[in-house]
């Protein structure tokens, strides 16, 4: 991830290029914790002068110190609004109690979770980012963490190669849910323009001049929605 750069550098980094470089200095767990929906994004805040640079827990004291040589901005106590510095953790899914659900493994930001509906999950050990976002969406609350560092905190429990890890699951993940996500509007699209093709025995109405209007604003609305995702 590379040696972050001595205080003075900072003045001559434009913002995009200074967010990247925070961004670098980030542990990658996509936790939240730092009231941001990820490290890119809390990343441009700092660069922005939006966000301070000591709401990491993951990244500890460490991370703090970290991003004050990169900003240039004097390295202060971690926010105990965001959380405190702590060992690393791995969660884990108590067989016992697992329903399949699947609403963990659509929080999991590194598609850590593995599992199908109905059917036992299971968490890989090694893409676990120890983020806790997976625990408040569990209906049964059968999914715990473990300590996964000892004694070990913030960087110290936590490295460089974990975080390029995660950094490229998390952007994998990304992808994917963006994929499915389009896929599945092409397919409800398609299924619409299948009824629409069609309107008449997928109605109540038998008026043609209603089904005619009713047509026309189905077609508008659904132009619309075209308009809006391409947008």
């Amino acid at each position: 991830m590379g040696q972050p750069p001595v205080p003075e550098q900072a003045a001559s980094y434009g913002v995009d290029d200074l967010a990247q470089r925070l961004l670098d200095a980030l542990p990658q767990t996509q936790c939240t914790r730092c009231g941001y929906p990820d490290c890119a994004a809390y990343a441009h805040a700092m660069a922005a002068g939006e966000a301070a640079i000591n709401q990491c827990p993951p990244g500890g004291a460490e991370g703090v110190v970290r991003l004050a040589a990169i900003s240039g901005k004097p390295a202060t106590a971690l926010n105990p609004e965001n959380g405190t510095e702590g060992p690393r953790s791995v969660a884990f899914v108590d067989e016992a109690w697992c329903i399949g659900c699947t609403l963990c493994i659509d929080a999991c930001p590194t598609d850590a979770i593995f599992g199908t509906h109905k059917h036992m999950h299971t968490v890989i050990e090694a893409y676990c980012t120890g983020c806790e976002l997976c625990l408040p969406v569990c209906p049964v609350d059968c999914i715990h963490l473990e300590n996964a560092s000892g004694s070990a905190t913030g960087w110290a429990a936590w490295s460089p190669a974990q975080a390029d890890l995660a950094r490229t699951r998390y952007a994998s993940a990304q992808i994917r849910r963006a994929e499915t996500a389009s896929a599945h509007q092409t397919r409800k699209a398609a299924e619409a323009q299948e009824k629409l093709a069609d309107l008449a025995a997928h109605s109540r109405i038998s008026d043609p001049e209603q089904l005619e209007r009713k047509k026309a604003l189905i077609e508008a609305a659904m132009a619309r929605a075209r308009q809006r995702n391409s947008g």
